[in-house]
């Protein structure tokens, strides 16, 4: 079961330089969940009644065709949003969120994302920042299926799950992501996904110590020709 806690809100303090700390100490009300490992957050066809905000863990974004297939669109670490299309008016999810790892999320009804957007301003600046950053995120994955080899494809992919180029080293993938949703990322199949992990194994781009650890010399796939 869903652990949850209501926060009121609070007197505006401050204005912090990331989400959350908007979401903490600004008034905005919201609602403190904490999902297990497997655990889903929303399904598509649901209702969309409300944003979240990705404070600790990691998240699976996936769609499920009419035939059942389902096709992993973008795995999510903290300090990401989800949900924000019902802002625009949409009823329904398009999309299932899955805690890929032990998770924290923010929980916002839709009428108060919307007062919070329109009263405090430094947060409504910080979410549109973070839109504008998805959608140019969302046009490099698009160029990166048309133009780009598998390989190339997968070496992102790995990358980005790593967080490699925010603040500090990049960090450890999680622990337990398989081949079978790298291939749904990437757009392959598992088989080509497991033949390249111990390609990128042998050249000394990855490790597996219980964890999968990623190398900043795995640039040199993307940027080799």
């Amino acid at each position: 079961m869903v652990l949850m806690k209501t926060l009121s809100a609070k007197p505006a303090k401050k204005p912090p330089s990331k989400p959350e700390g908007f979401l903490v100490n600004t008034g905005v009300a919201k609602t403190i969940l904490e999902l297990r490992s497997g655990q889903t957050l929303f399904c598509q066809g649901e209702r969309a009644d409300a944003v979240h905000y990705l404070q600790r863990g990691k998240v699976k974004l996936a769609v499920i065709s009419k035939r059942g297939k389902e096709a992993t669109i973008a795995l999510l670490n903290s300090g990401c949003f989800l949900g924000e299309e019902c802002i625009a008016g949409l009823e329904h999810r398009k999309t299932t969120a899955v805690a890929l790892t032990p998770a924290t999320v923010f929980k916002i009804d839709r009428k108060e994302m919307i007062r919070g957007l329109r009263e405090e301003q430094p947060f409504c600046e910080t979410f549109i920042s973070f839109m504008i950053a998805r959608s140019a995120r969302m046009q490099d994955d698009l160029i990166d299926q048309l133009f780009n080899s598998s390989e190339k494809r997968l070496a992102r992919a790995l990358l980005l799950l790593a967080q490699f180029g925010k603040d500090g080293a990049p960090q450890t993938v999680i622990p337990k992501i398989s081949q079978e949703t790298l291939a749904e990322m990437v757009g392959t199949t598992r088989s080509r996904v497991n033949f390249f992990m111990n390609r990128f194994r042998k050249q000394g781009f990855i490790e597996y110590n219980g964890k999968l650890s990623v190398h900043r010399s795995l640039l040199n796939v993307i940027l080799h020709d």
